[in-house]
C-alpha cells in the first residue's frame, strides 16, 4: 500500500511505521500514478463547501475523523488501481464513506456487500486487520532493533540452482504445513522442527514455512524454531503479504525469502516490495496464476524467482497444465533470456507430475500436501521424485 501513496505535508497516513498523528492537519494531497493510462489525480483534505479551503482538524476527535477519511480514500483508490490491472481480490471489505464525507469518490455499494468473493479474499481481509494490529504493537522501530540480532540471510535461489544441477531434477521447496482451507488438517502429529529436519535429510533444497495462524495453523514461532534448530536449508516465509511492514517482520524472524502474490498486489506494490526485499537481503518469490498476472510480473524489473500456482483461486481446482500453458511461446523465451528461476506450485503428487512441469521449464517445485502427510516426510520426497535425491 505504501508504494501507491505519497502523502505530502505534516500528517502521514501511509507509511505509518513511525509517524504519529498531530493535532493539526494542513491541506494534504495524495499524488497517484496509474500505469498505462498515465494519469494523475489528487485527493485533498475535506473542503468547506462555502469557503473552498481545507478544514483544519484541531481536536483529537477531528484528527480521528480525518484519519478515517484518508484511510477510506486510500482504500478506494487502491481498489481502483488493482481493478485496472485485472486484480479481483479486494484489500478490504467495501464500506460506505465516513460520516460527512466530502471528496472525489462516489461510493457504489457492490451487490455482494461485505461477503468475500472467494477464500483468498477472505484471507486477505483478515490479514489486513491482523497486520494493522501487529503494527500497533510492534512498530517498525522495534523491528529494526530485532533485525540487528537476526541470523544472516541464506541464498535461497542459489540453493535451488545447486540442487537442480546436483540431481538433474527441479530443486525442492518442501512445505512445513499443518493445514489448509481446502483440505483441513493435513497432519495431526505436527512437529515443525522434526518435519523440517526430515525434509532436509530427504534432499529438500529449501523449506517453506506457513506462518498464517487462522487458516493454515502456522506461526512465526514455527519459523523461528526451525531456523534455530540447526536446519541449514534457506527458509521461505509463506505468508500473505499486504504491507511492507511484514517484510521487515519476516526477516527479523529468520526468513530468507518471502512470497508476493500478484493476484493480491498491484504492480507498484510488487516493485516497491521487491526493492525492500533486496535491501533486507530477502529473496522474493512472486506468484502468478494466469497469463495476465504473468505478463504483469514480467514487466517488473528485478524479479528473479517466479512461481506458477496451478490452483484456481476462485474454485480451488488444480490443473498442472497451467504451468505448461504459461511457459509456452514468448513468455518462456523471456524467462530463459533473463535466467529467471521458475517454480511449479500445487497439484504435484507423482514423479510423472514432476517430470511434466520440468519439461515445461521449471527449475524448482514447491510441494507440501503430498509429502507432509507421509509418516516419514523424507521418504515422501523419494516417492515424489521417483528416486532418492538426498545428499
Amino acid at each position: 500500500m505504501e508504494s501507491l501513496i505519497s502523502l505530502k505535508g505534516h500528517f502521514h497516513v501511509f507509511p505509518s511505521f513511525s509517524s504519529k498523528p498531530r493535532t493539526t492537519i494542513p491541506p494534504t494531497q495524495v499524488n497517484t500514478y496509474r500505469k498505462n493510462s498515465f494519469f494523475t489525480f489528487s485527493v485533498r483534505a475535506q473542503v468547506e463547501p462555502n469557503e473552498g479551503s481545507a478544514s483544519i482538524a484541531t481536536s483529537s476527535e477531528s484528527v480521528v475523523d480525518a484519519l478515517k477519511v484518508k484511510e477510506w480514500e486510500v482504500g478506494m483508490f487502491h481498489n481502483e488501481v488493482a481493478a485496472t490491472q485485472g486484480i479481483r481480490i479486494r484489500r478490504r471489505p467495501p464500506t460506505g464513506p465516513p460520516i460527512h464525507y466530502v471528496g472525489p469518490f462516489e461510493f457504489r455499494l457492490e451487490n455482494e456487500g461485505n461477503t468475500p468473493r472467494n477464500i483468498l479474499e477472505e484471507i486477505i481481509w483478515n490479514k489486513d486487520i491482523e497486520v494493522r494490529h501487529l503494527k500497533e504493537r510492534k512498530p517498525i522501530g522495534m523491528i529494526r532493533k530485532d533485525l540487528e540480532k537476526a541470523p544472516p540471510v541464506r541464498d535461497f535461489i542459489g540453493a535451488l540452482r545447486a540442487a537442480n544441477e546436483r540431481t538433474g531434477l527441479p530443486g525442492l521447496i518442501a512445505e512445513v504445513k499443518k493445514a489448509s482451507p481446502s483440505r483441513g488438517i493435513l497432519r495431526e502429529n505436527f512437529d515443525p522442527v522434526e518435519i523440517a529436519q526430515s525434509y532436509e535429510k530427504g534432499g529438500a533444497a529449501c523449506l517453506s514455512v506457513l506462518t498464517d495462524e487462522k487458516y493454515f495453523k502456522g506461526s512465526f514461532e514455527n519459523l523461528e524454531l526451525i531456523r534455530n534448530s540447526g536446519v541449514k536449508c534457506p527458509l521461505l516465509c509463506k505468508e500473505f503479504i499486504v504491507d511492507a511492514w511484514q517484510l521487515y517482520y519476516a526477516r527479523s524472524k529468520g526468513a530468507d525469502a518471502v512470497l508476493l502474490i500478484a493476484a493480491v498486489l498491484p504492480d507498484l506494490d510488487i516493485k516497491y516490495m521487491t526493492k525492500i526485499c533486496k535491501l533486507l537481503g530477502l529473496t522474493a518469490l512472486v506468484e502468478v496464476h494466469d497469463e495476465r498476472e504473468f505478463d504483469r510480473v514480467l514487466g517488473i524489473e528485478g524479479v528473479e524467482l517466479i512461481g506458477i500456482n496451478n490452483r484456481n483461486l476462485e474454485t480451488f481446482e488444480l490443473d498442472i497444465s497451467t504451468t505448461k500453458k504459461l511457459l509456452e511461446g514468448e513468455r518462456g523465451k523471456i524467462i530463459r533470456e533473463r535466467n529467471i528461476v521458475m517454480v511449479g506450485e500445487s497439484g504435484l503428487f507423482t514423479p510423472e507430475d514432476i517430470a511434466y512441469v520440468q519439461e515445461a521449464g521449471v527449475k524448482a517445485v514447491l510441494v507440501g500436501e503430498s509429502i507432509v502427510k507421509q509418516s516419514d516426510p523424507g521418504k515422501g520426497i523419494s516417492n515424489l521424485f521417483g528416486k532418492d535425491i538426498s545428499v
